[in-house]
């Protein structure tokens, strides 16, 4: 009898989890009432597993201390201004409606009060190009636009970092490290590459599955390998437009 395959280990083994544990903290900016205005003091910078950008511990001035993505150019005692009123200068968070068009942003709130969710992996940011009717309108390096409500948080600056993913791995084991902190599926064997009692597709000469790989959504967990309940297979039809 083979071993299950691993579609169906994942789901049940504490070996493929992420080992959430060893994280620093949620990168997630501090609960402010309407208008309130907080200042405080980078302490220290952390490296956080499985993040691609460093973590900056900020403690505010009334002794609450919270955690979010550090930007190029910040430092261990630099003072952060957060909230309306805020300069516009690098590691200060402040709201769509005051930064300045044109500006650099980084680790924008998709809605209000949510902490921040755009642009916030390493390297990443947004330009400010315009605002109008209560929202302001994001562009990202590729000239893809957003619109995000103007009252929102975003950081001034780009996030640290970037030009991590140019570094080479090298060897198996560093990827190895990596895959297991954020709790990915690696390595990735195919399943015509093994043999029949350890996959539906294994077994035979030649790494072909010699039949379809569609299953019914209803498949018994043994078999609901590949495309599940696909809507459509096979090549796609191009369509000629008579002139």
């Amino acid at each position: 009898m083979g071993k299950r395959p691993i579609v169906r280990r994942r789901g049940r083994s504490p070996n493929f989890m992420a080992p959430t544990h060893r994280r620093v903290a949620p990168a997630k900016y501090p609960l402010l009432t309407q208008g309130e205005r907080a200042e405080g003091t980078l302490v220290a910078l952390h490296h956080d597993p499985g993040r691609g950008a460093p973590l900056a511990e900020v403690r505010l001035d009334d002794g609450r201390t919270f955690h979010t993505v550090a930007v190029e150019s910040m430092y261990v005692g630099q003072r952060i201004s957060i909230g309306p009123g805020s300069p516009p200068a690098v590691g200060n968070i402040l709201p769509l409606a005051e930064v300045p068009e044109g500006a650099i942003i980084s680790n924008v709130e998709r809605r209000p009060g949510d902490g921040g969710a755009l642009f916030r992996s390493s390297g990443n940011y947004a330009t400010l190009i315009g605002k109008t009717n209560g929202t302001a309108i994001l562009q990202n390096p590729k000239a893809k636009t957003f619109v995000v409500d103007a009252r929102a948080l975003a950081t001034i600056g780009v996030v640290a970092g970037g030009g991590r993913t140019e570094k080479p791995f090298l060897k198996a084991g560093t990827k190895r490290k990596l895959m297991k902190s954020k709790g990915r599926k690696y390595p990735i064997v195919r399943g015509v590459a093994m043999i029949s009692v350890y996959h539906p597709h294994g077994g035979g000469r030649h790494q072909h599955v010699g039949g379809s790989t569609s299953v019914s959504r209803n498949a018994p967990p043994g078999a609901k390998v590949g495309l599940i309940a696909p809507r459509k297979t096979g090549r796609k039809k191009v369509r000629k437009i008579s002139g």
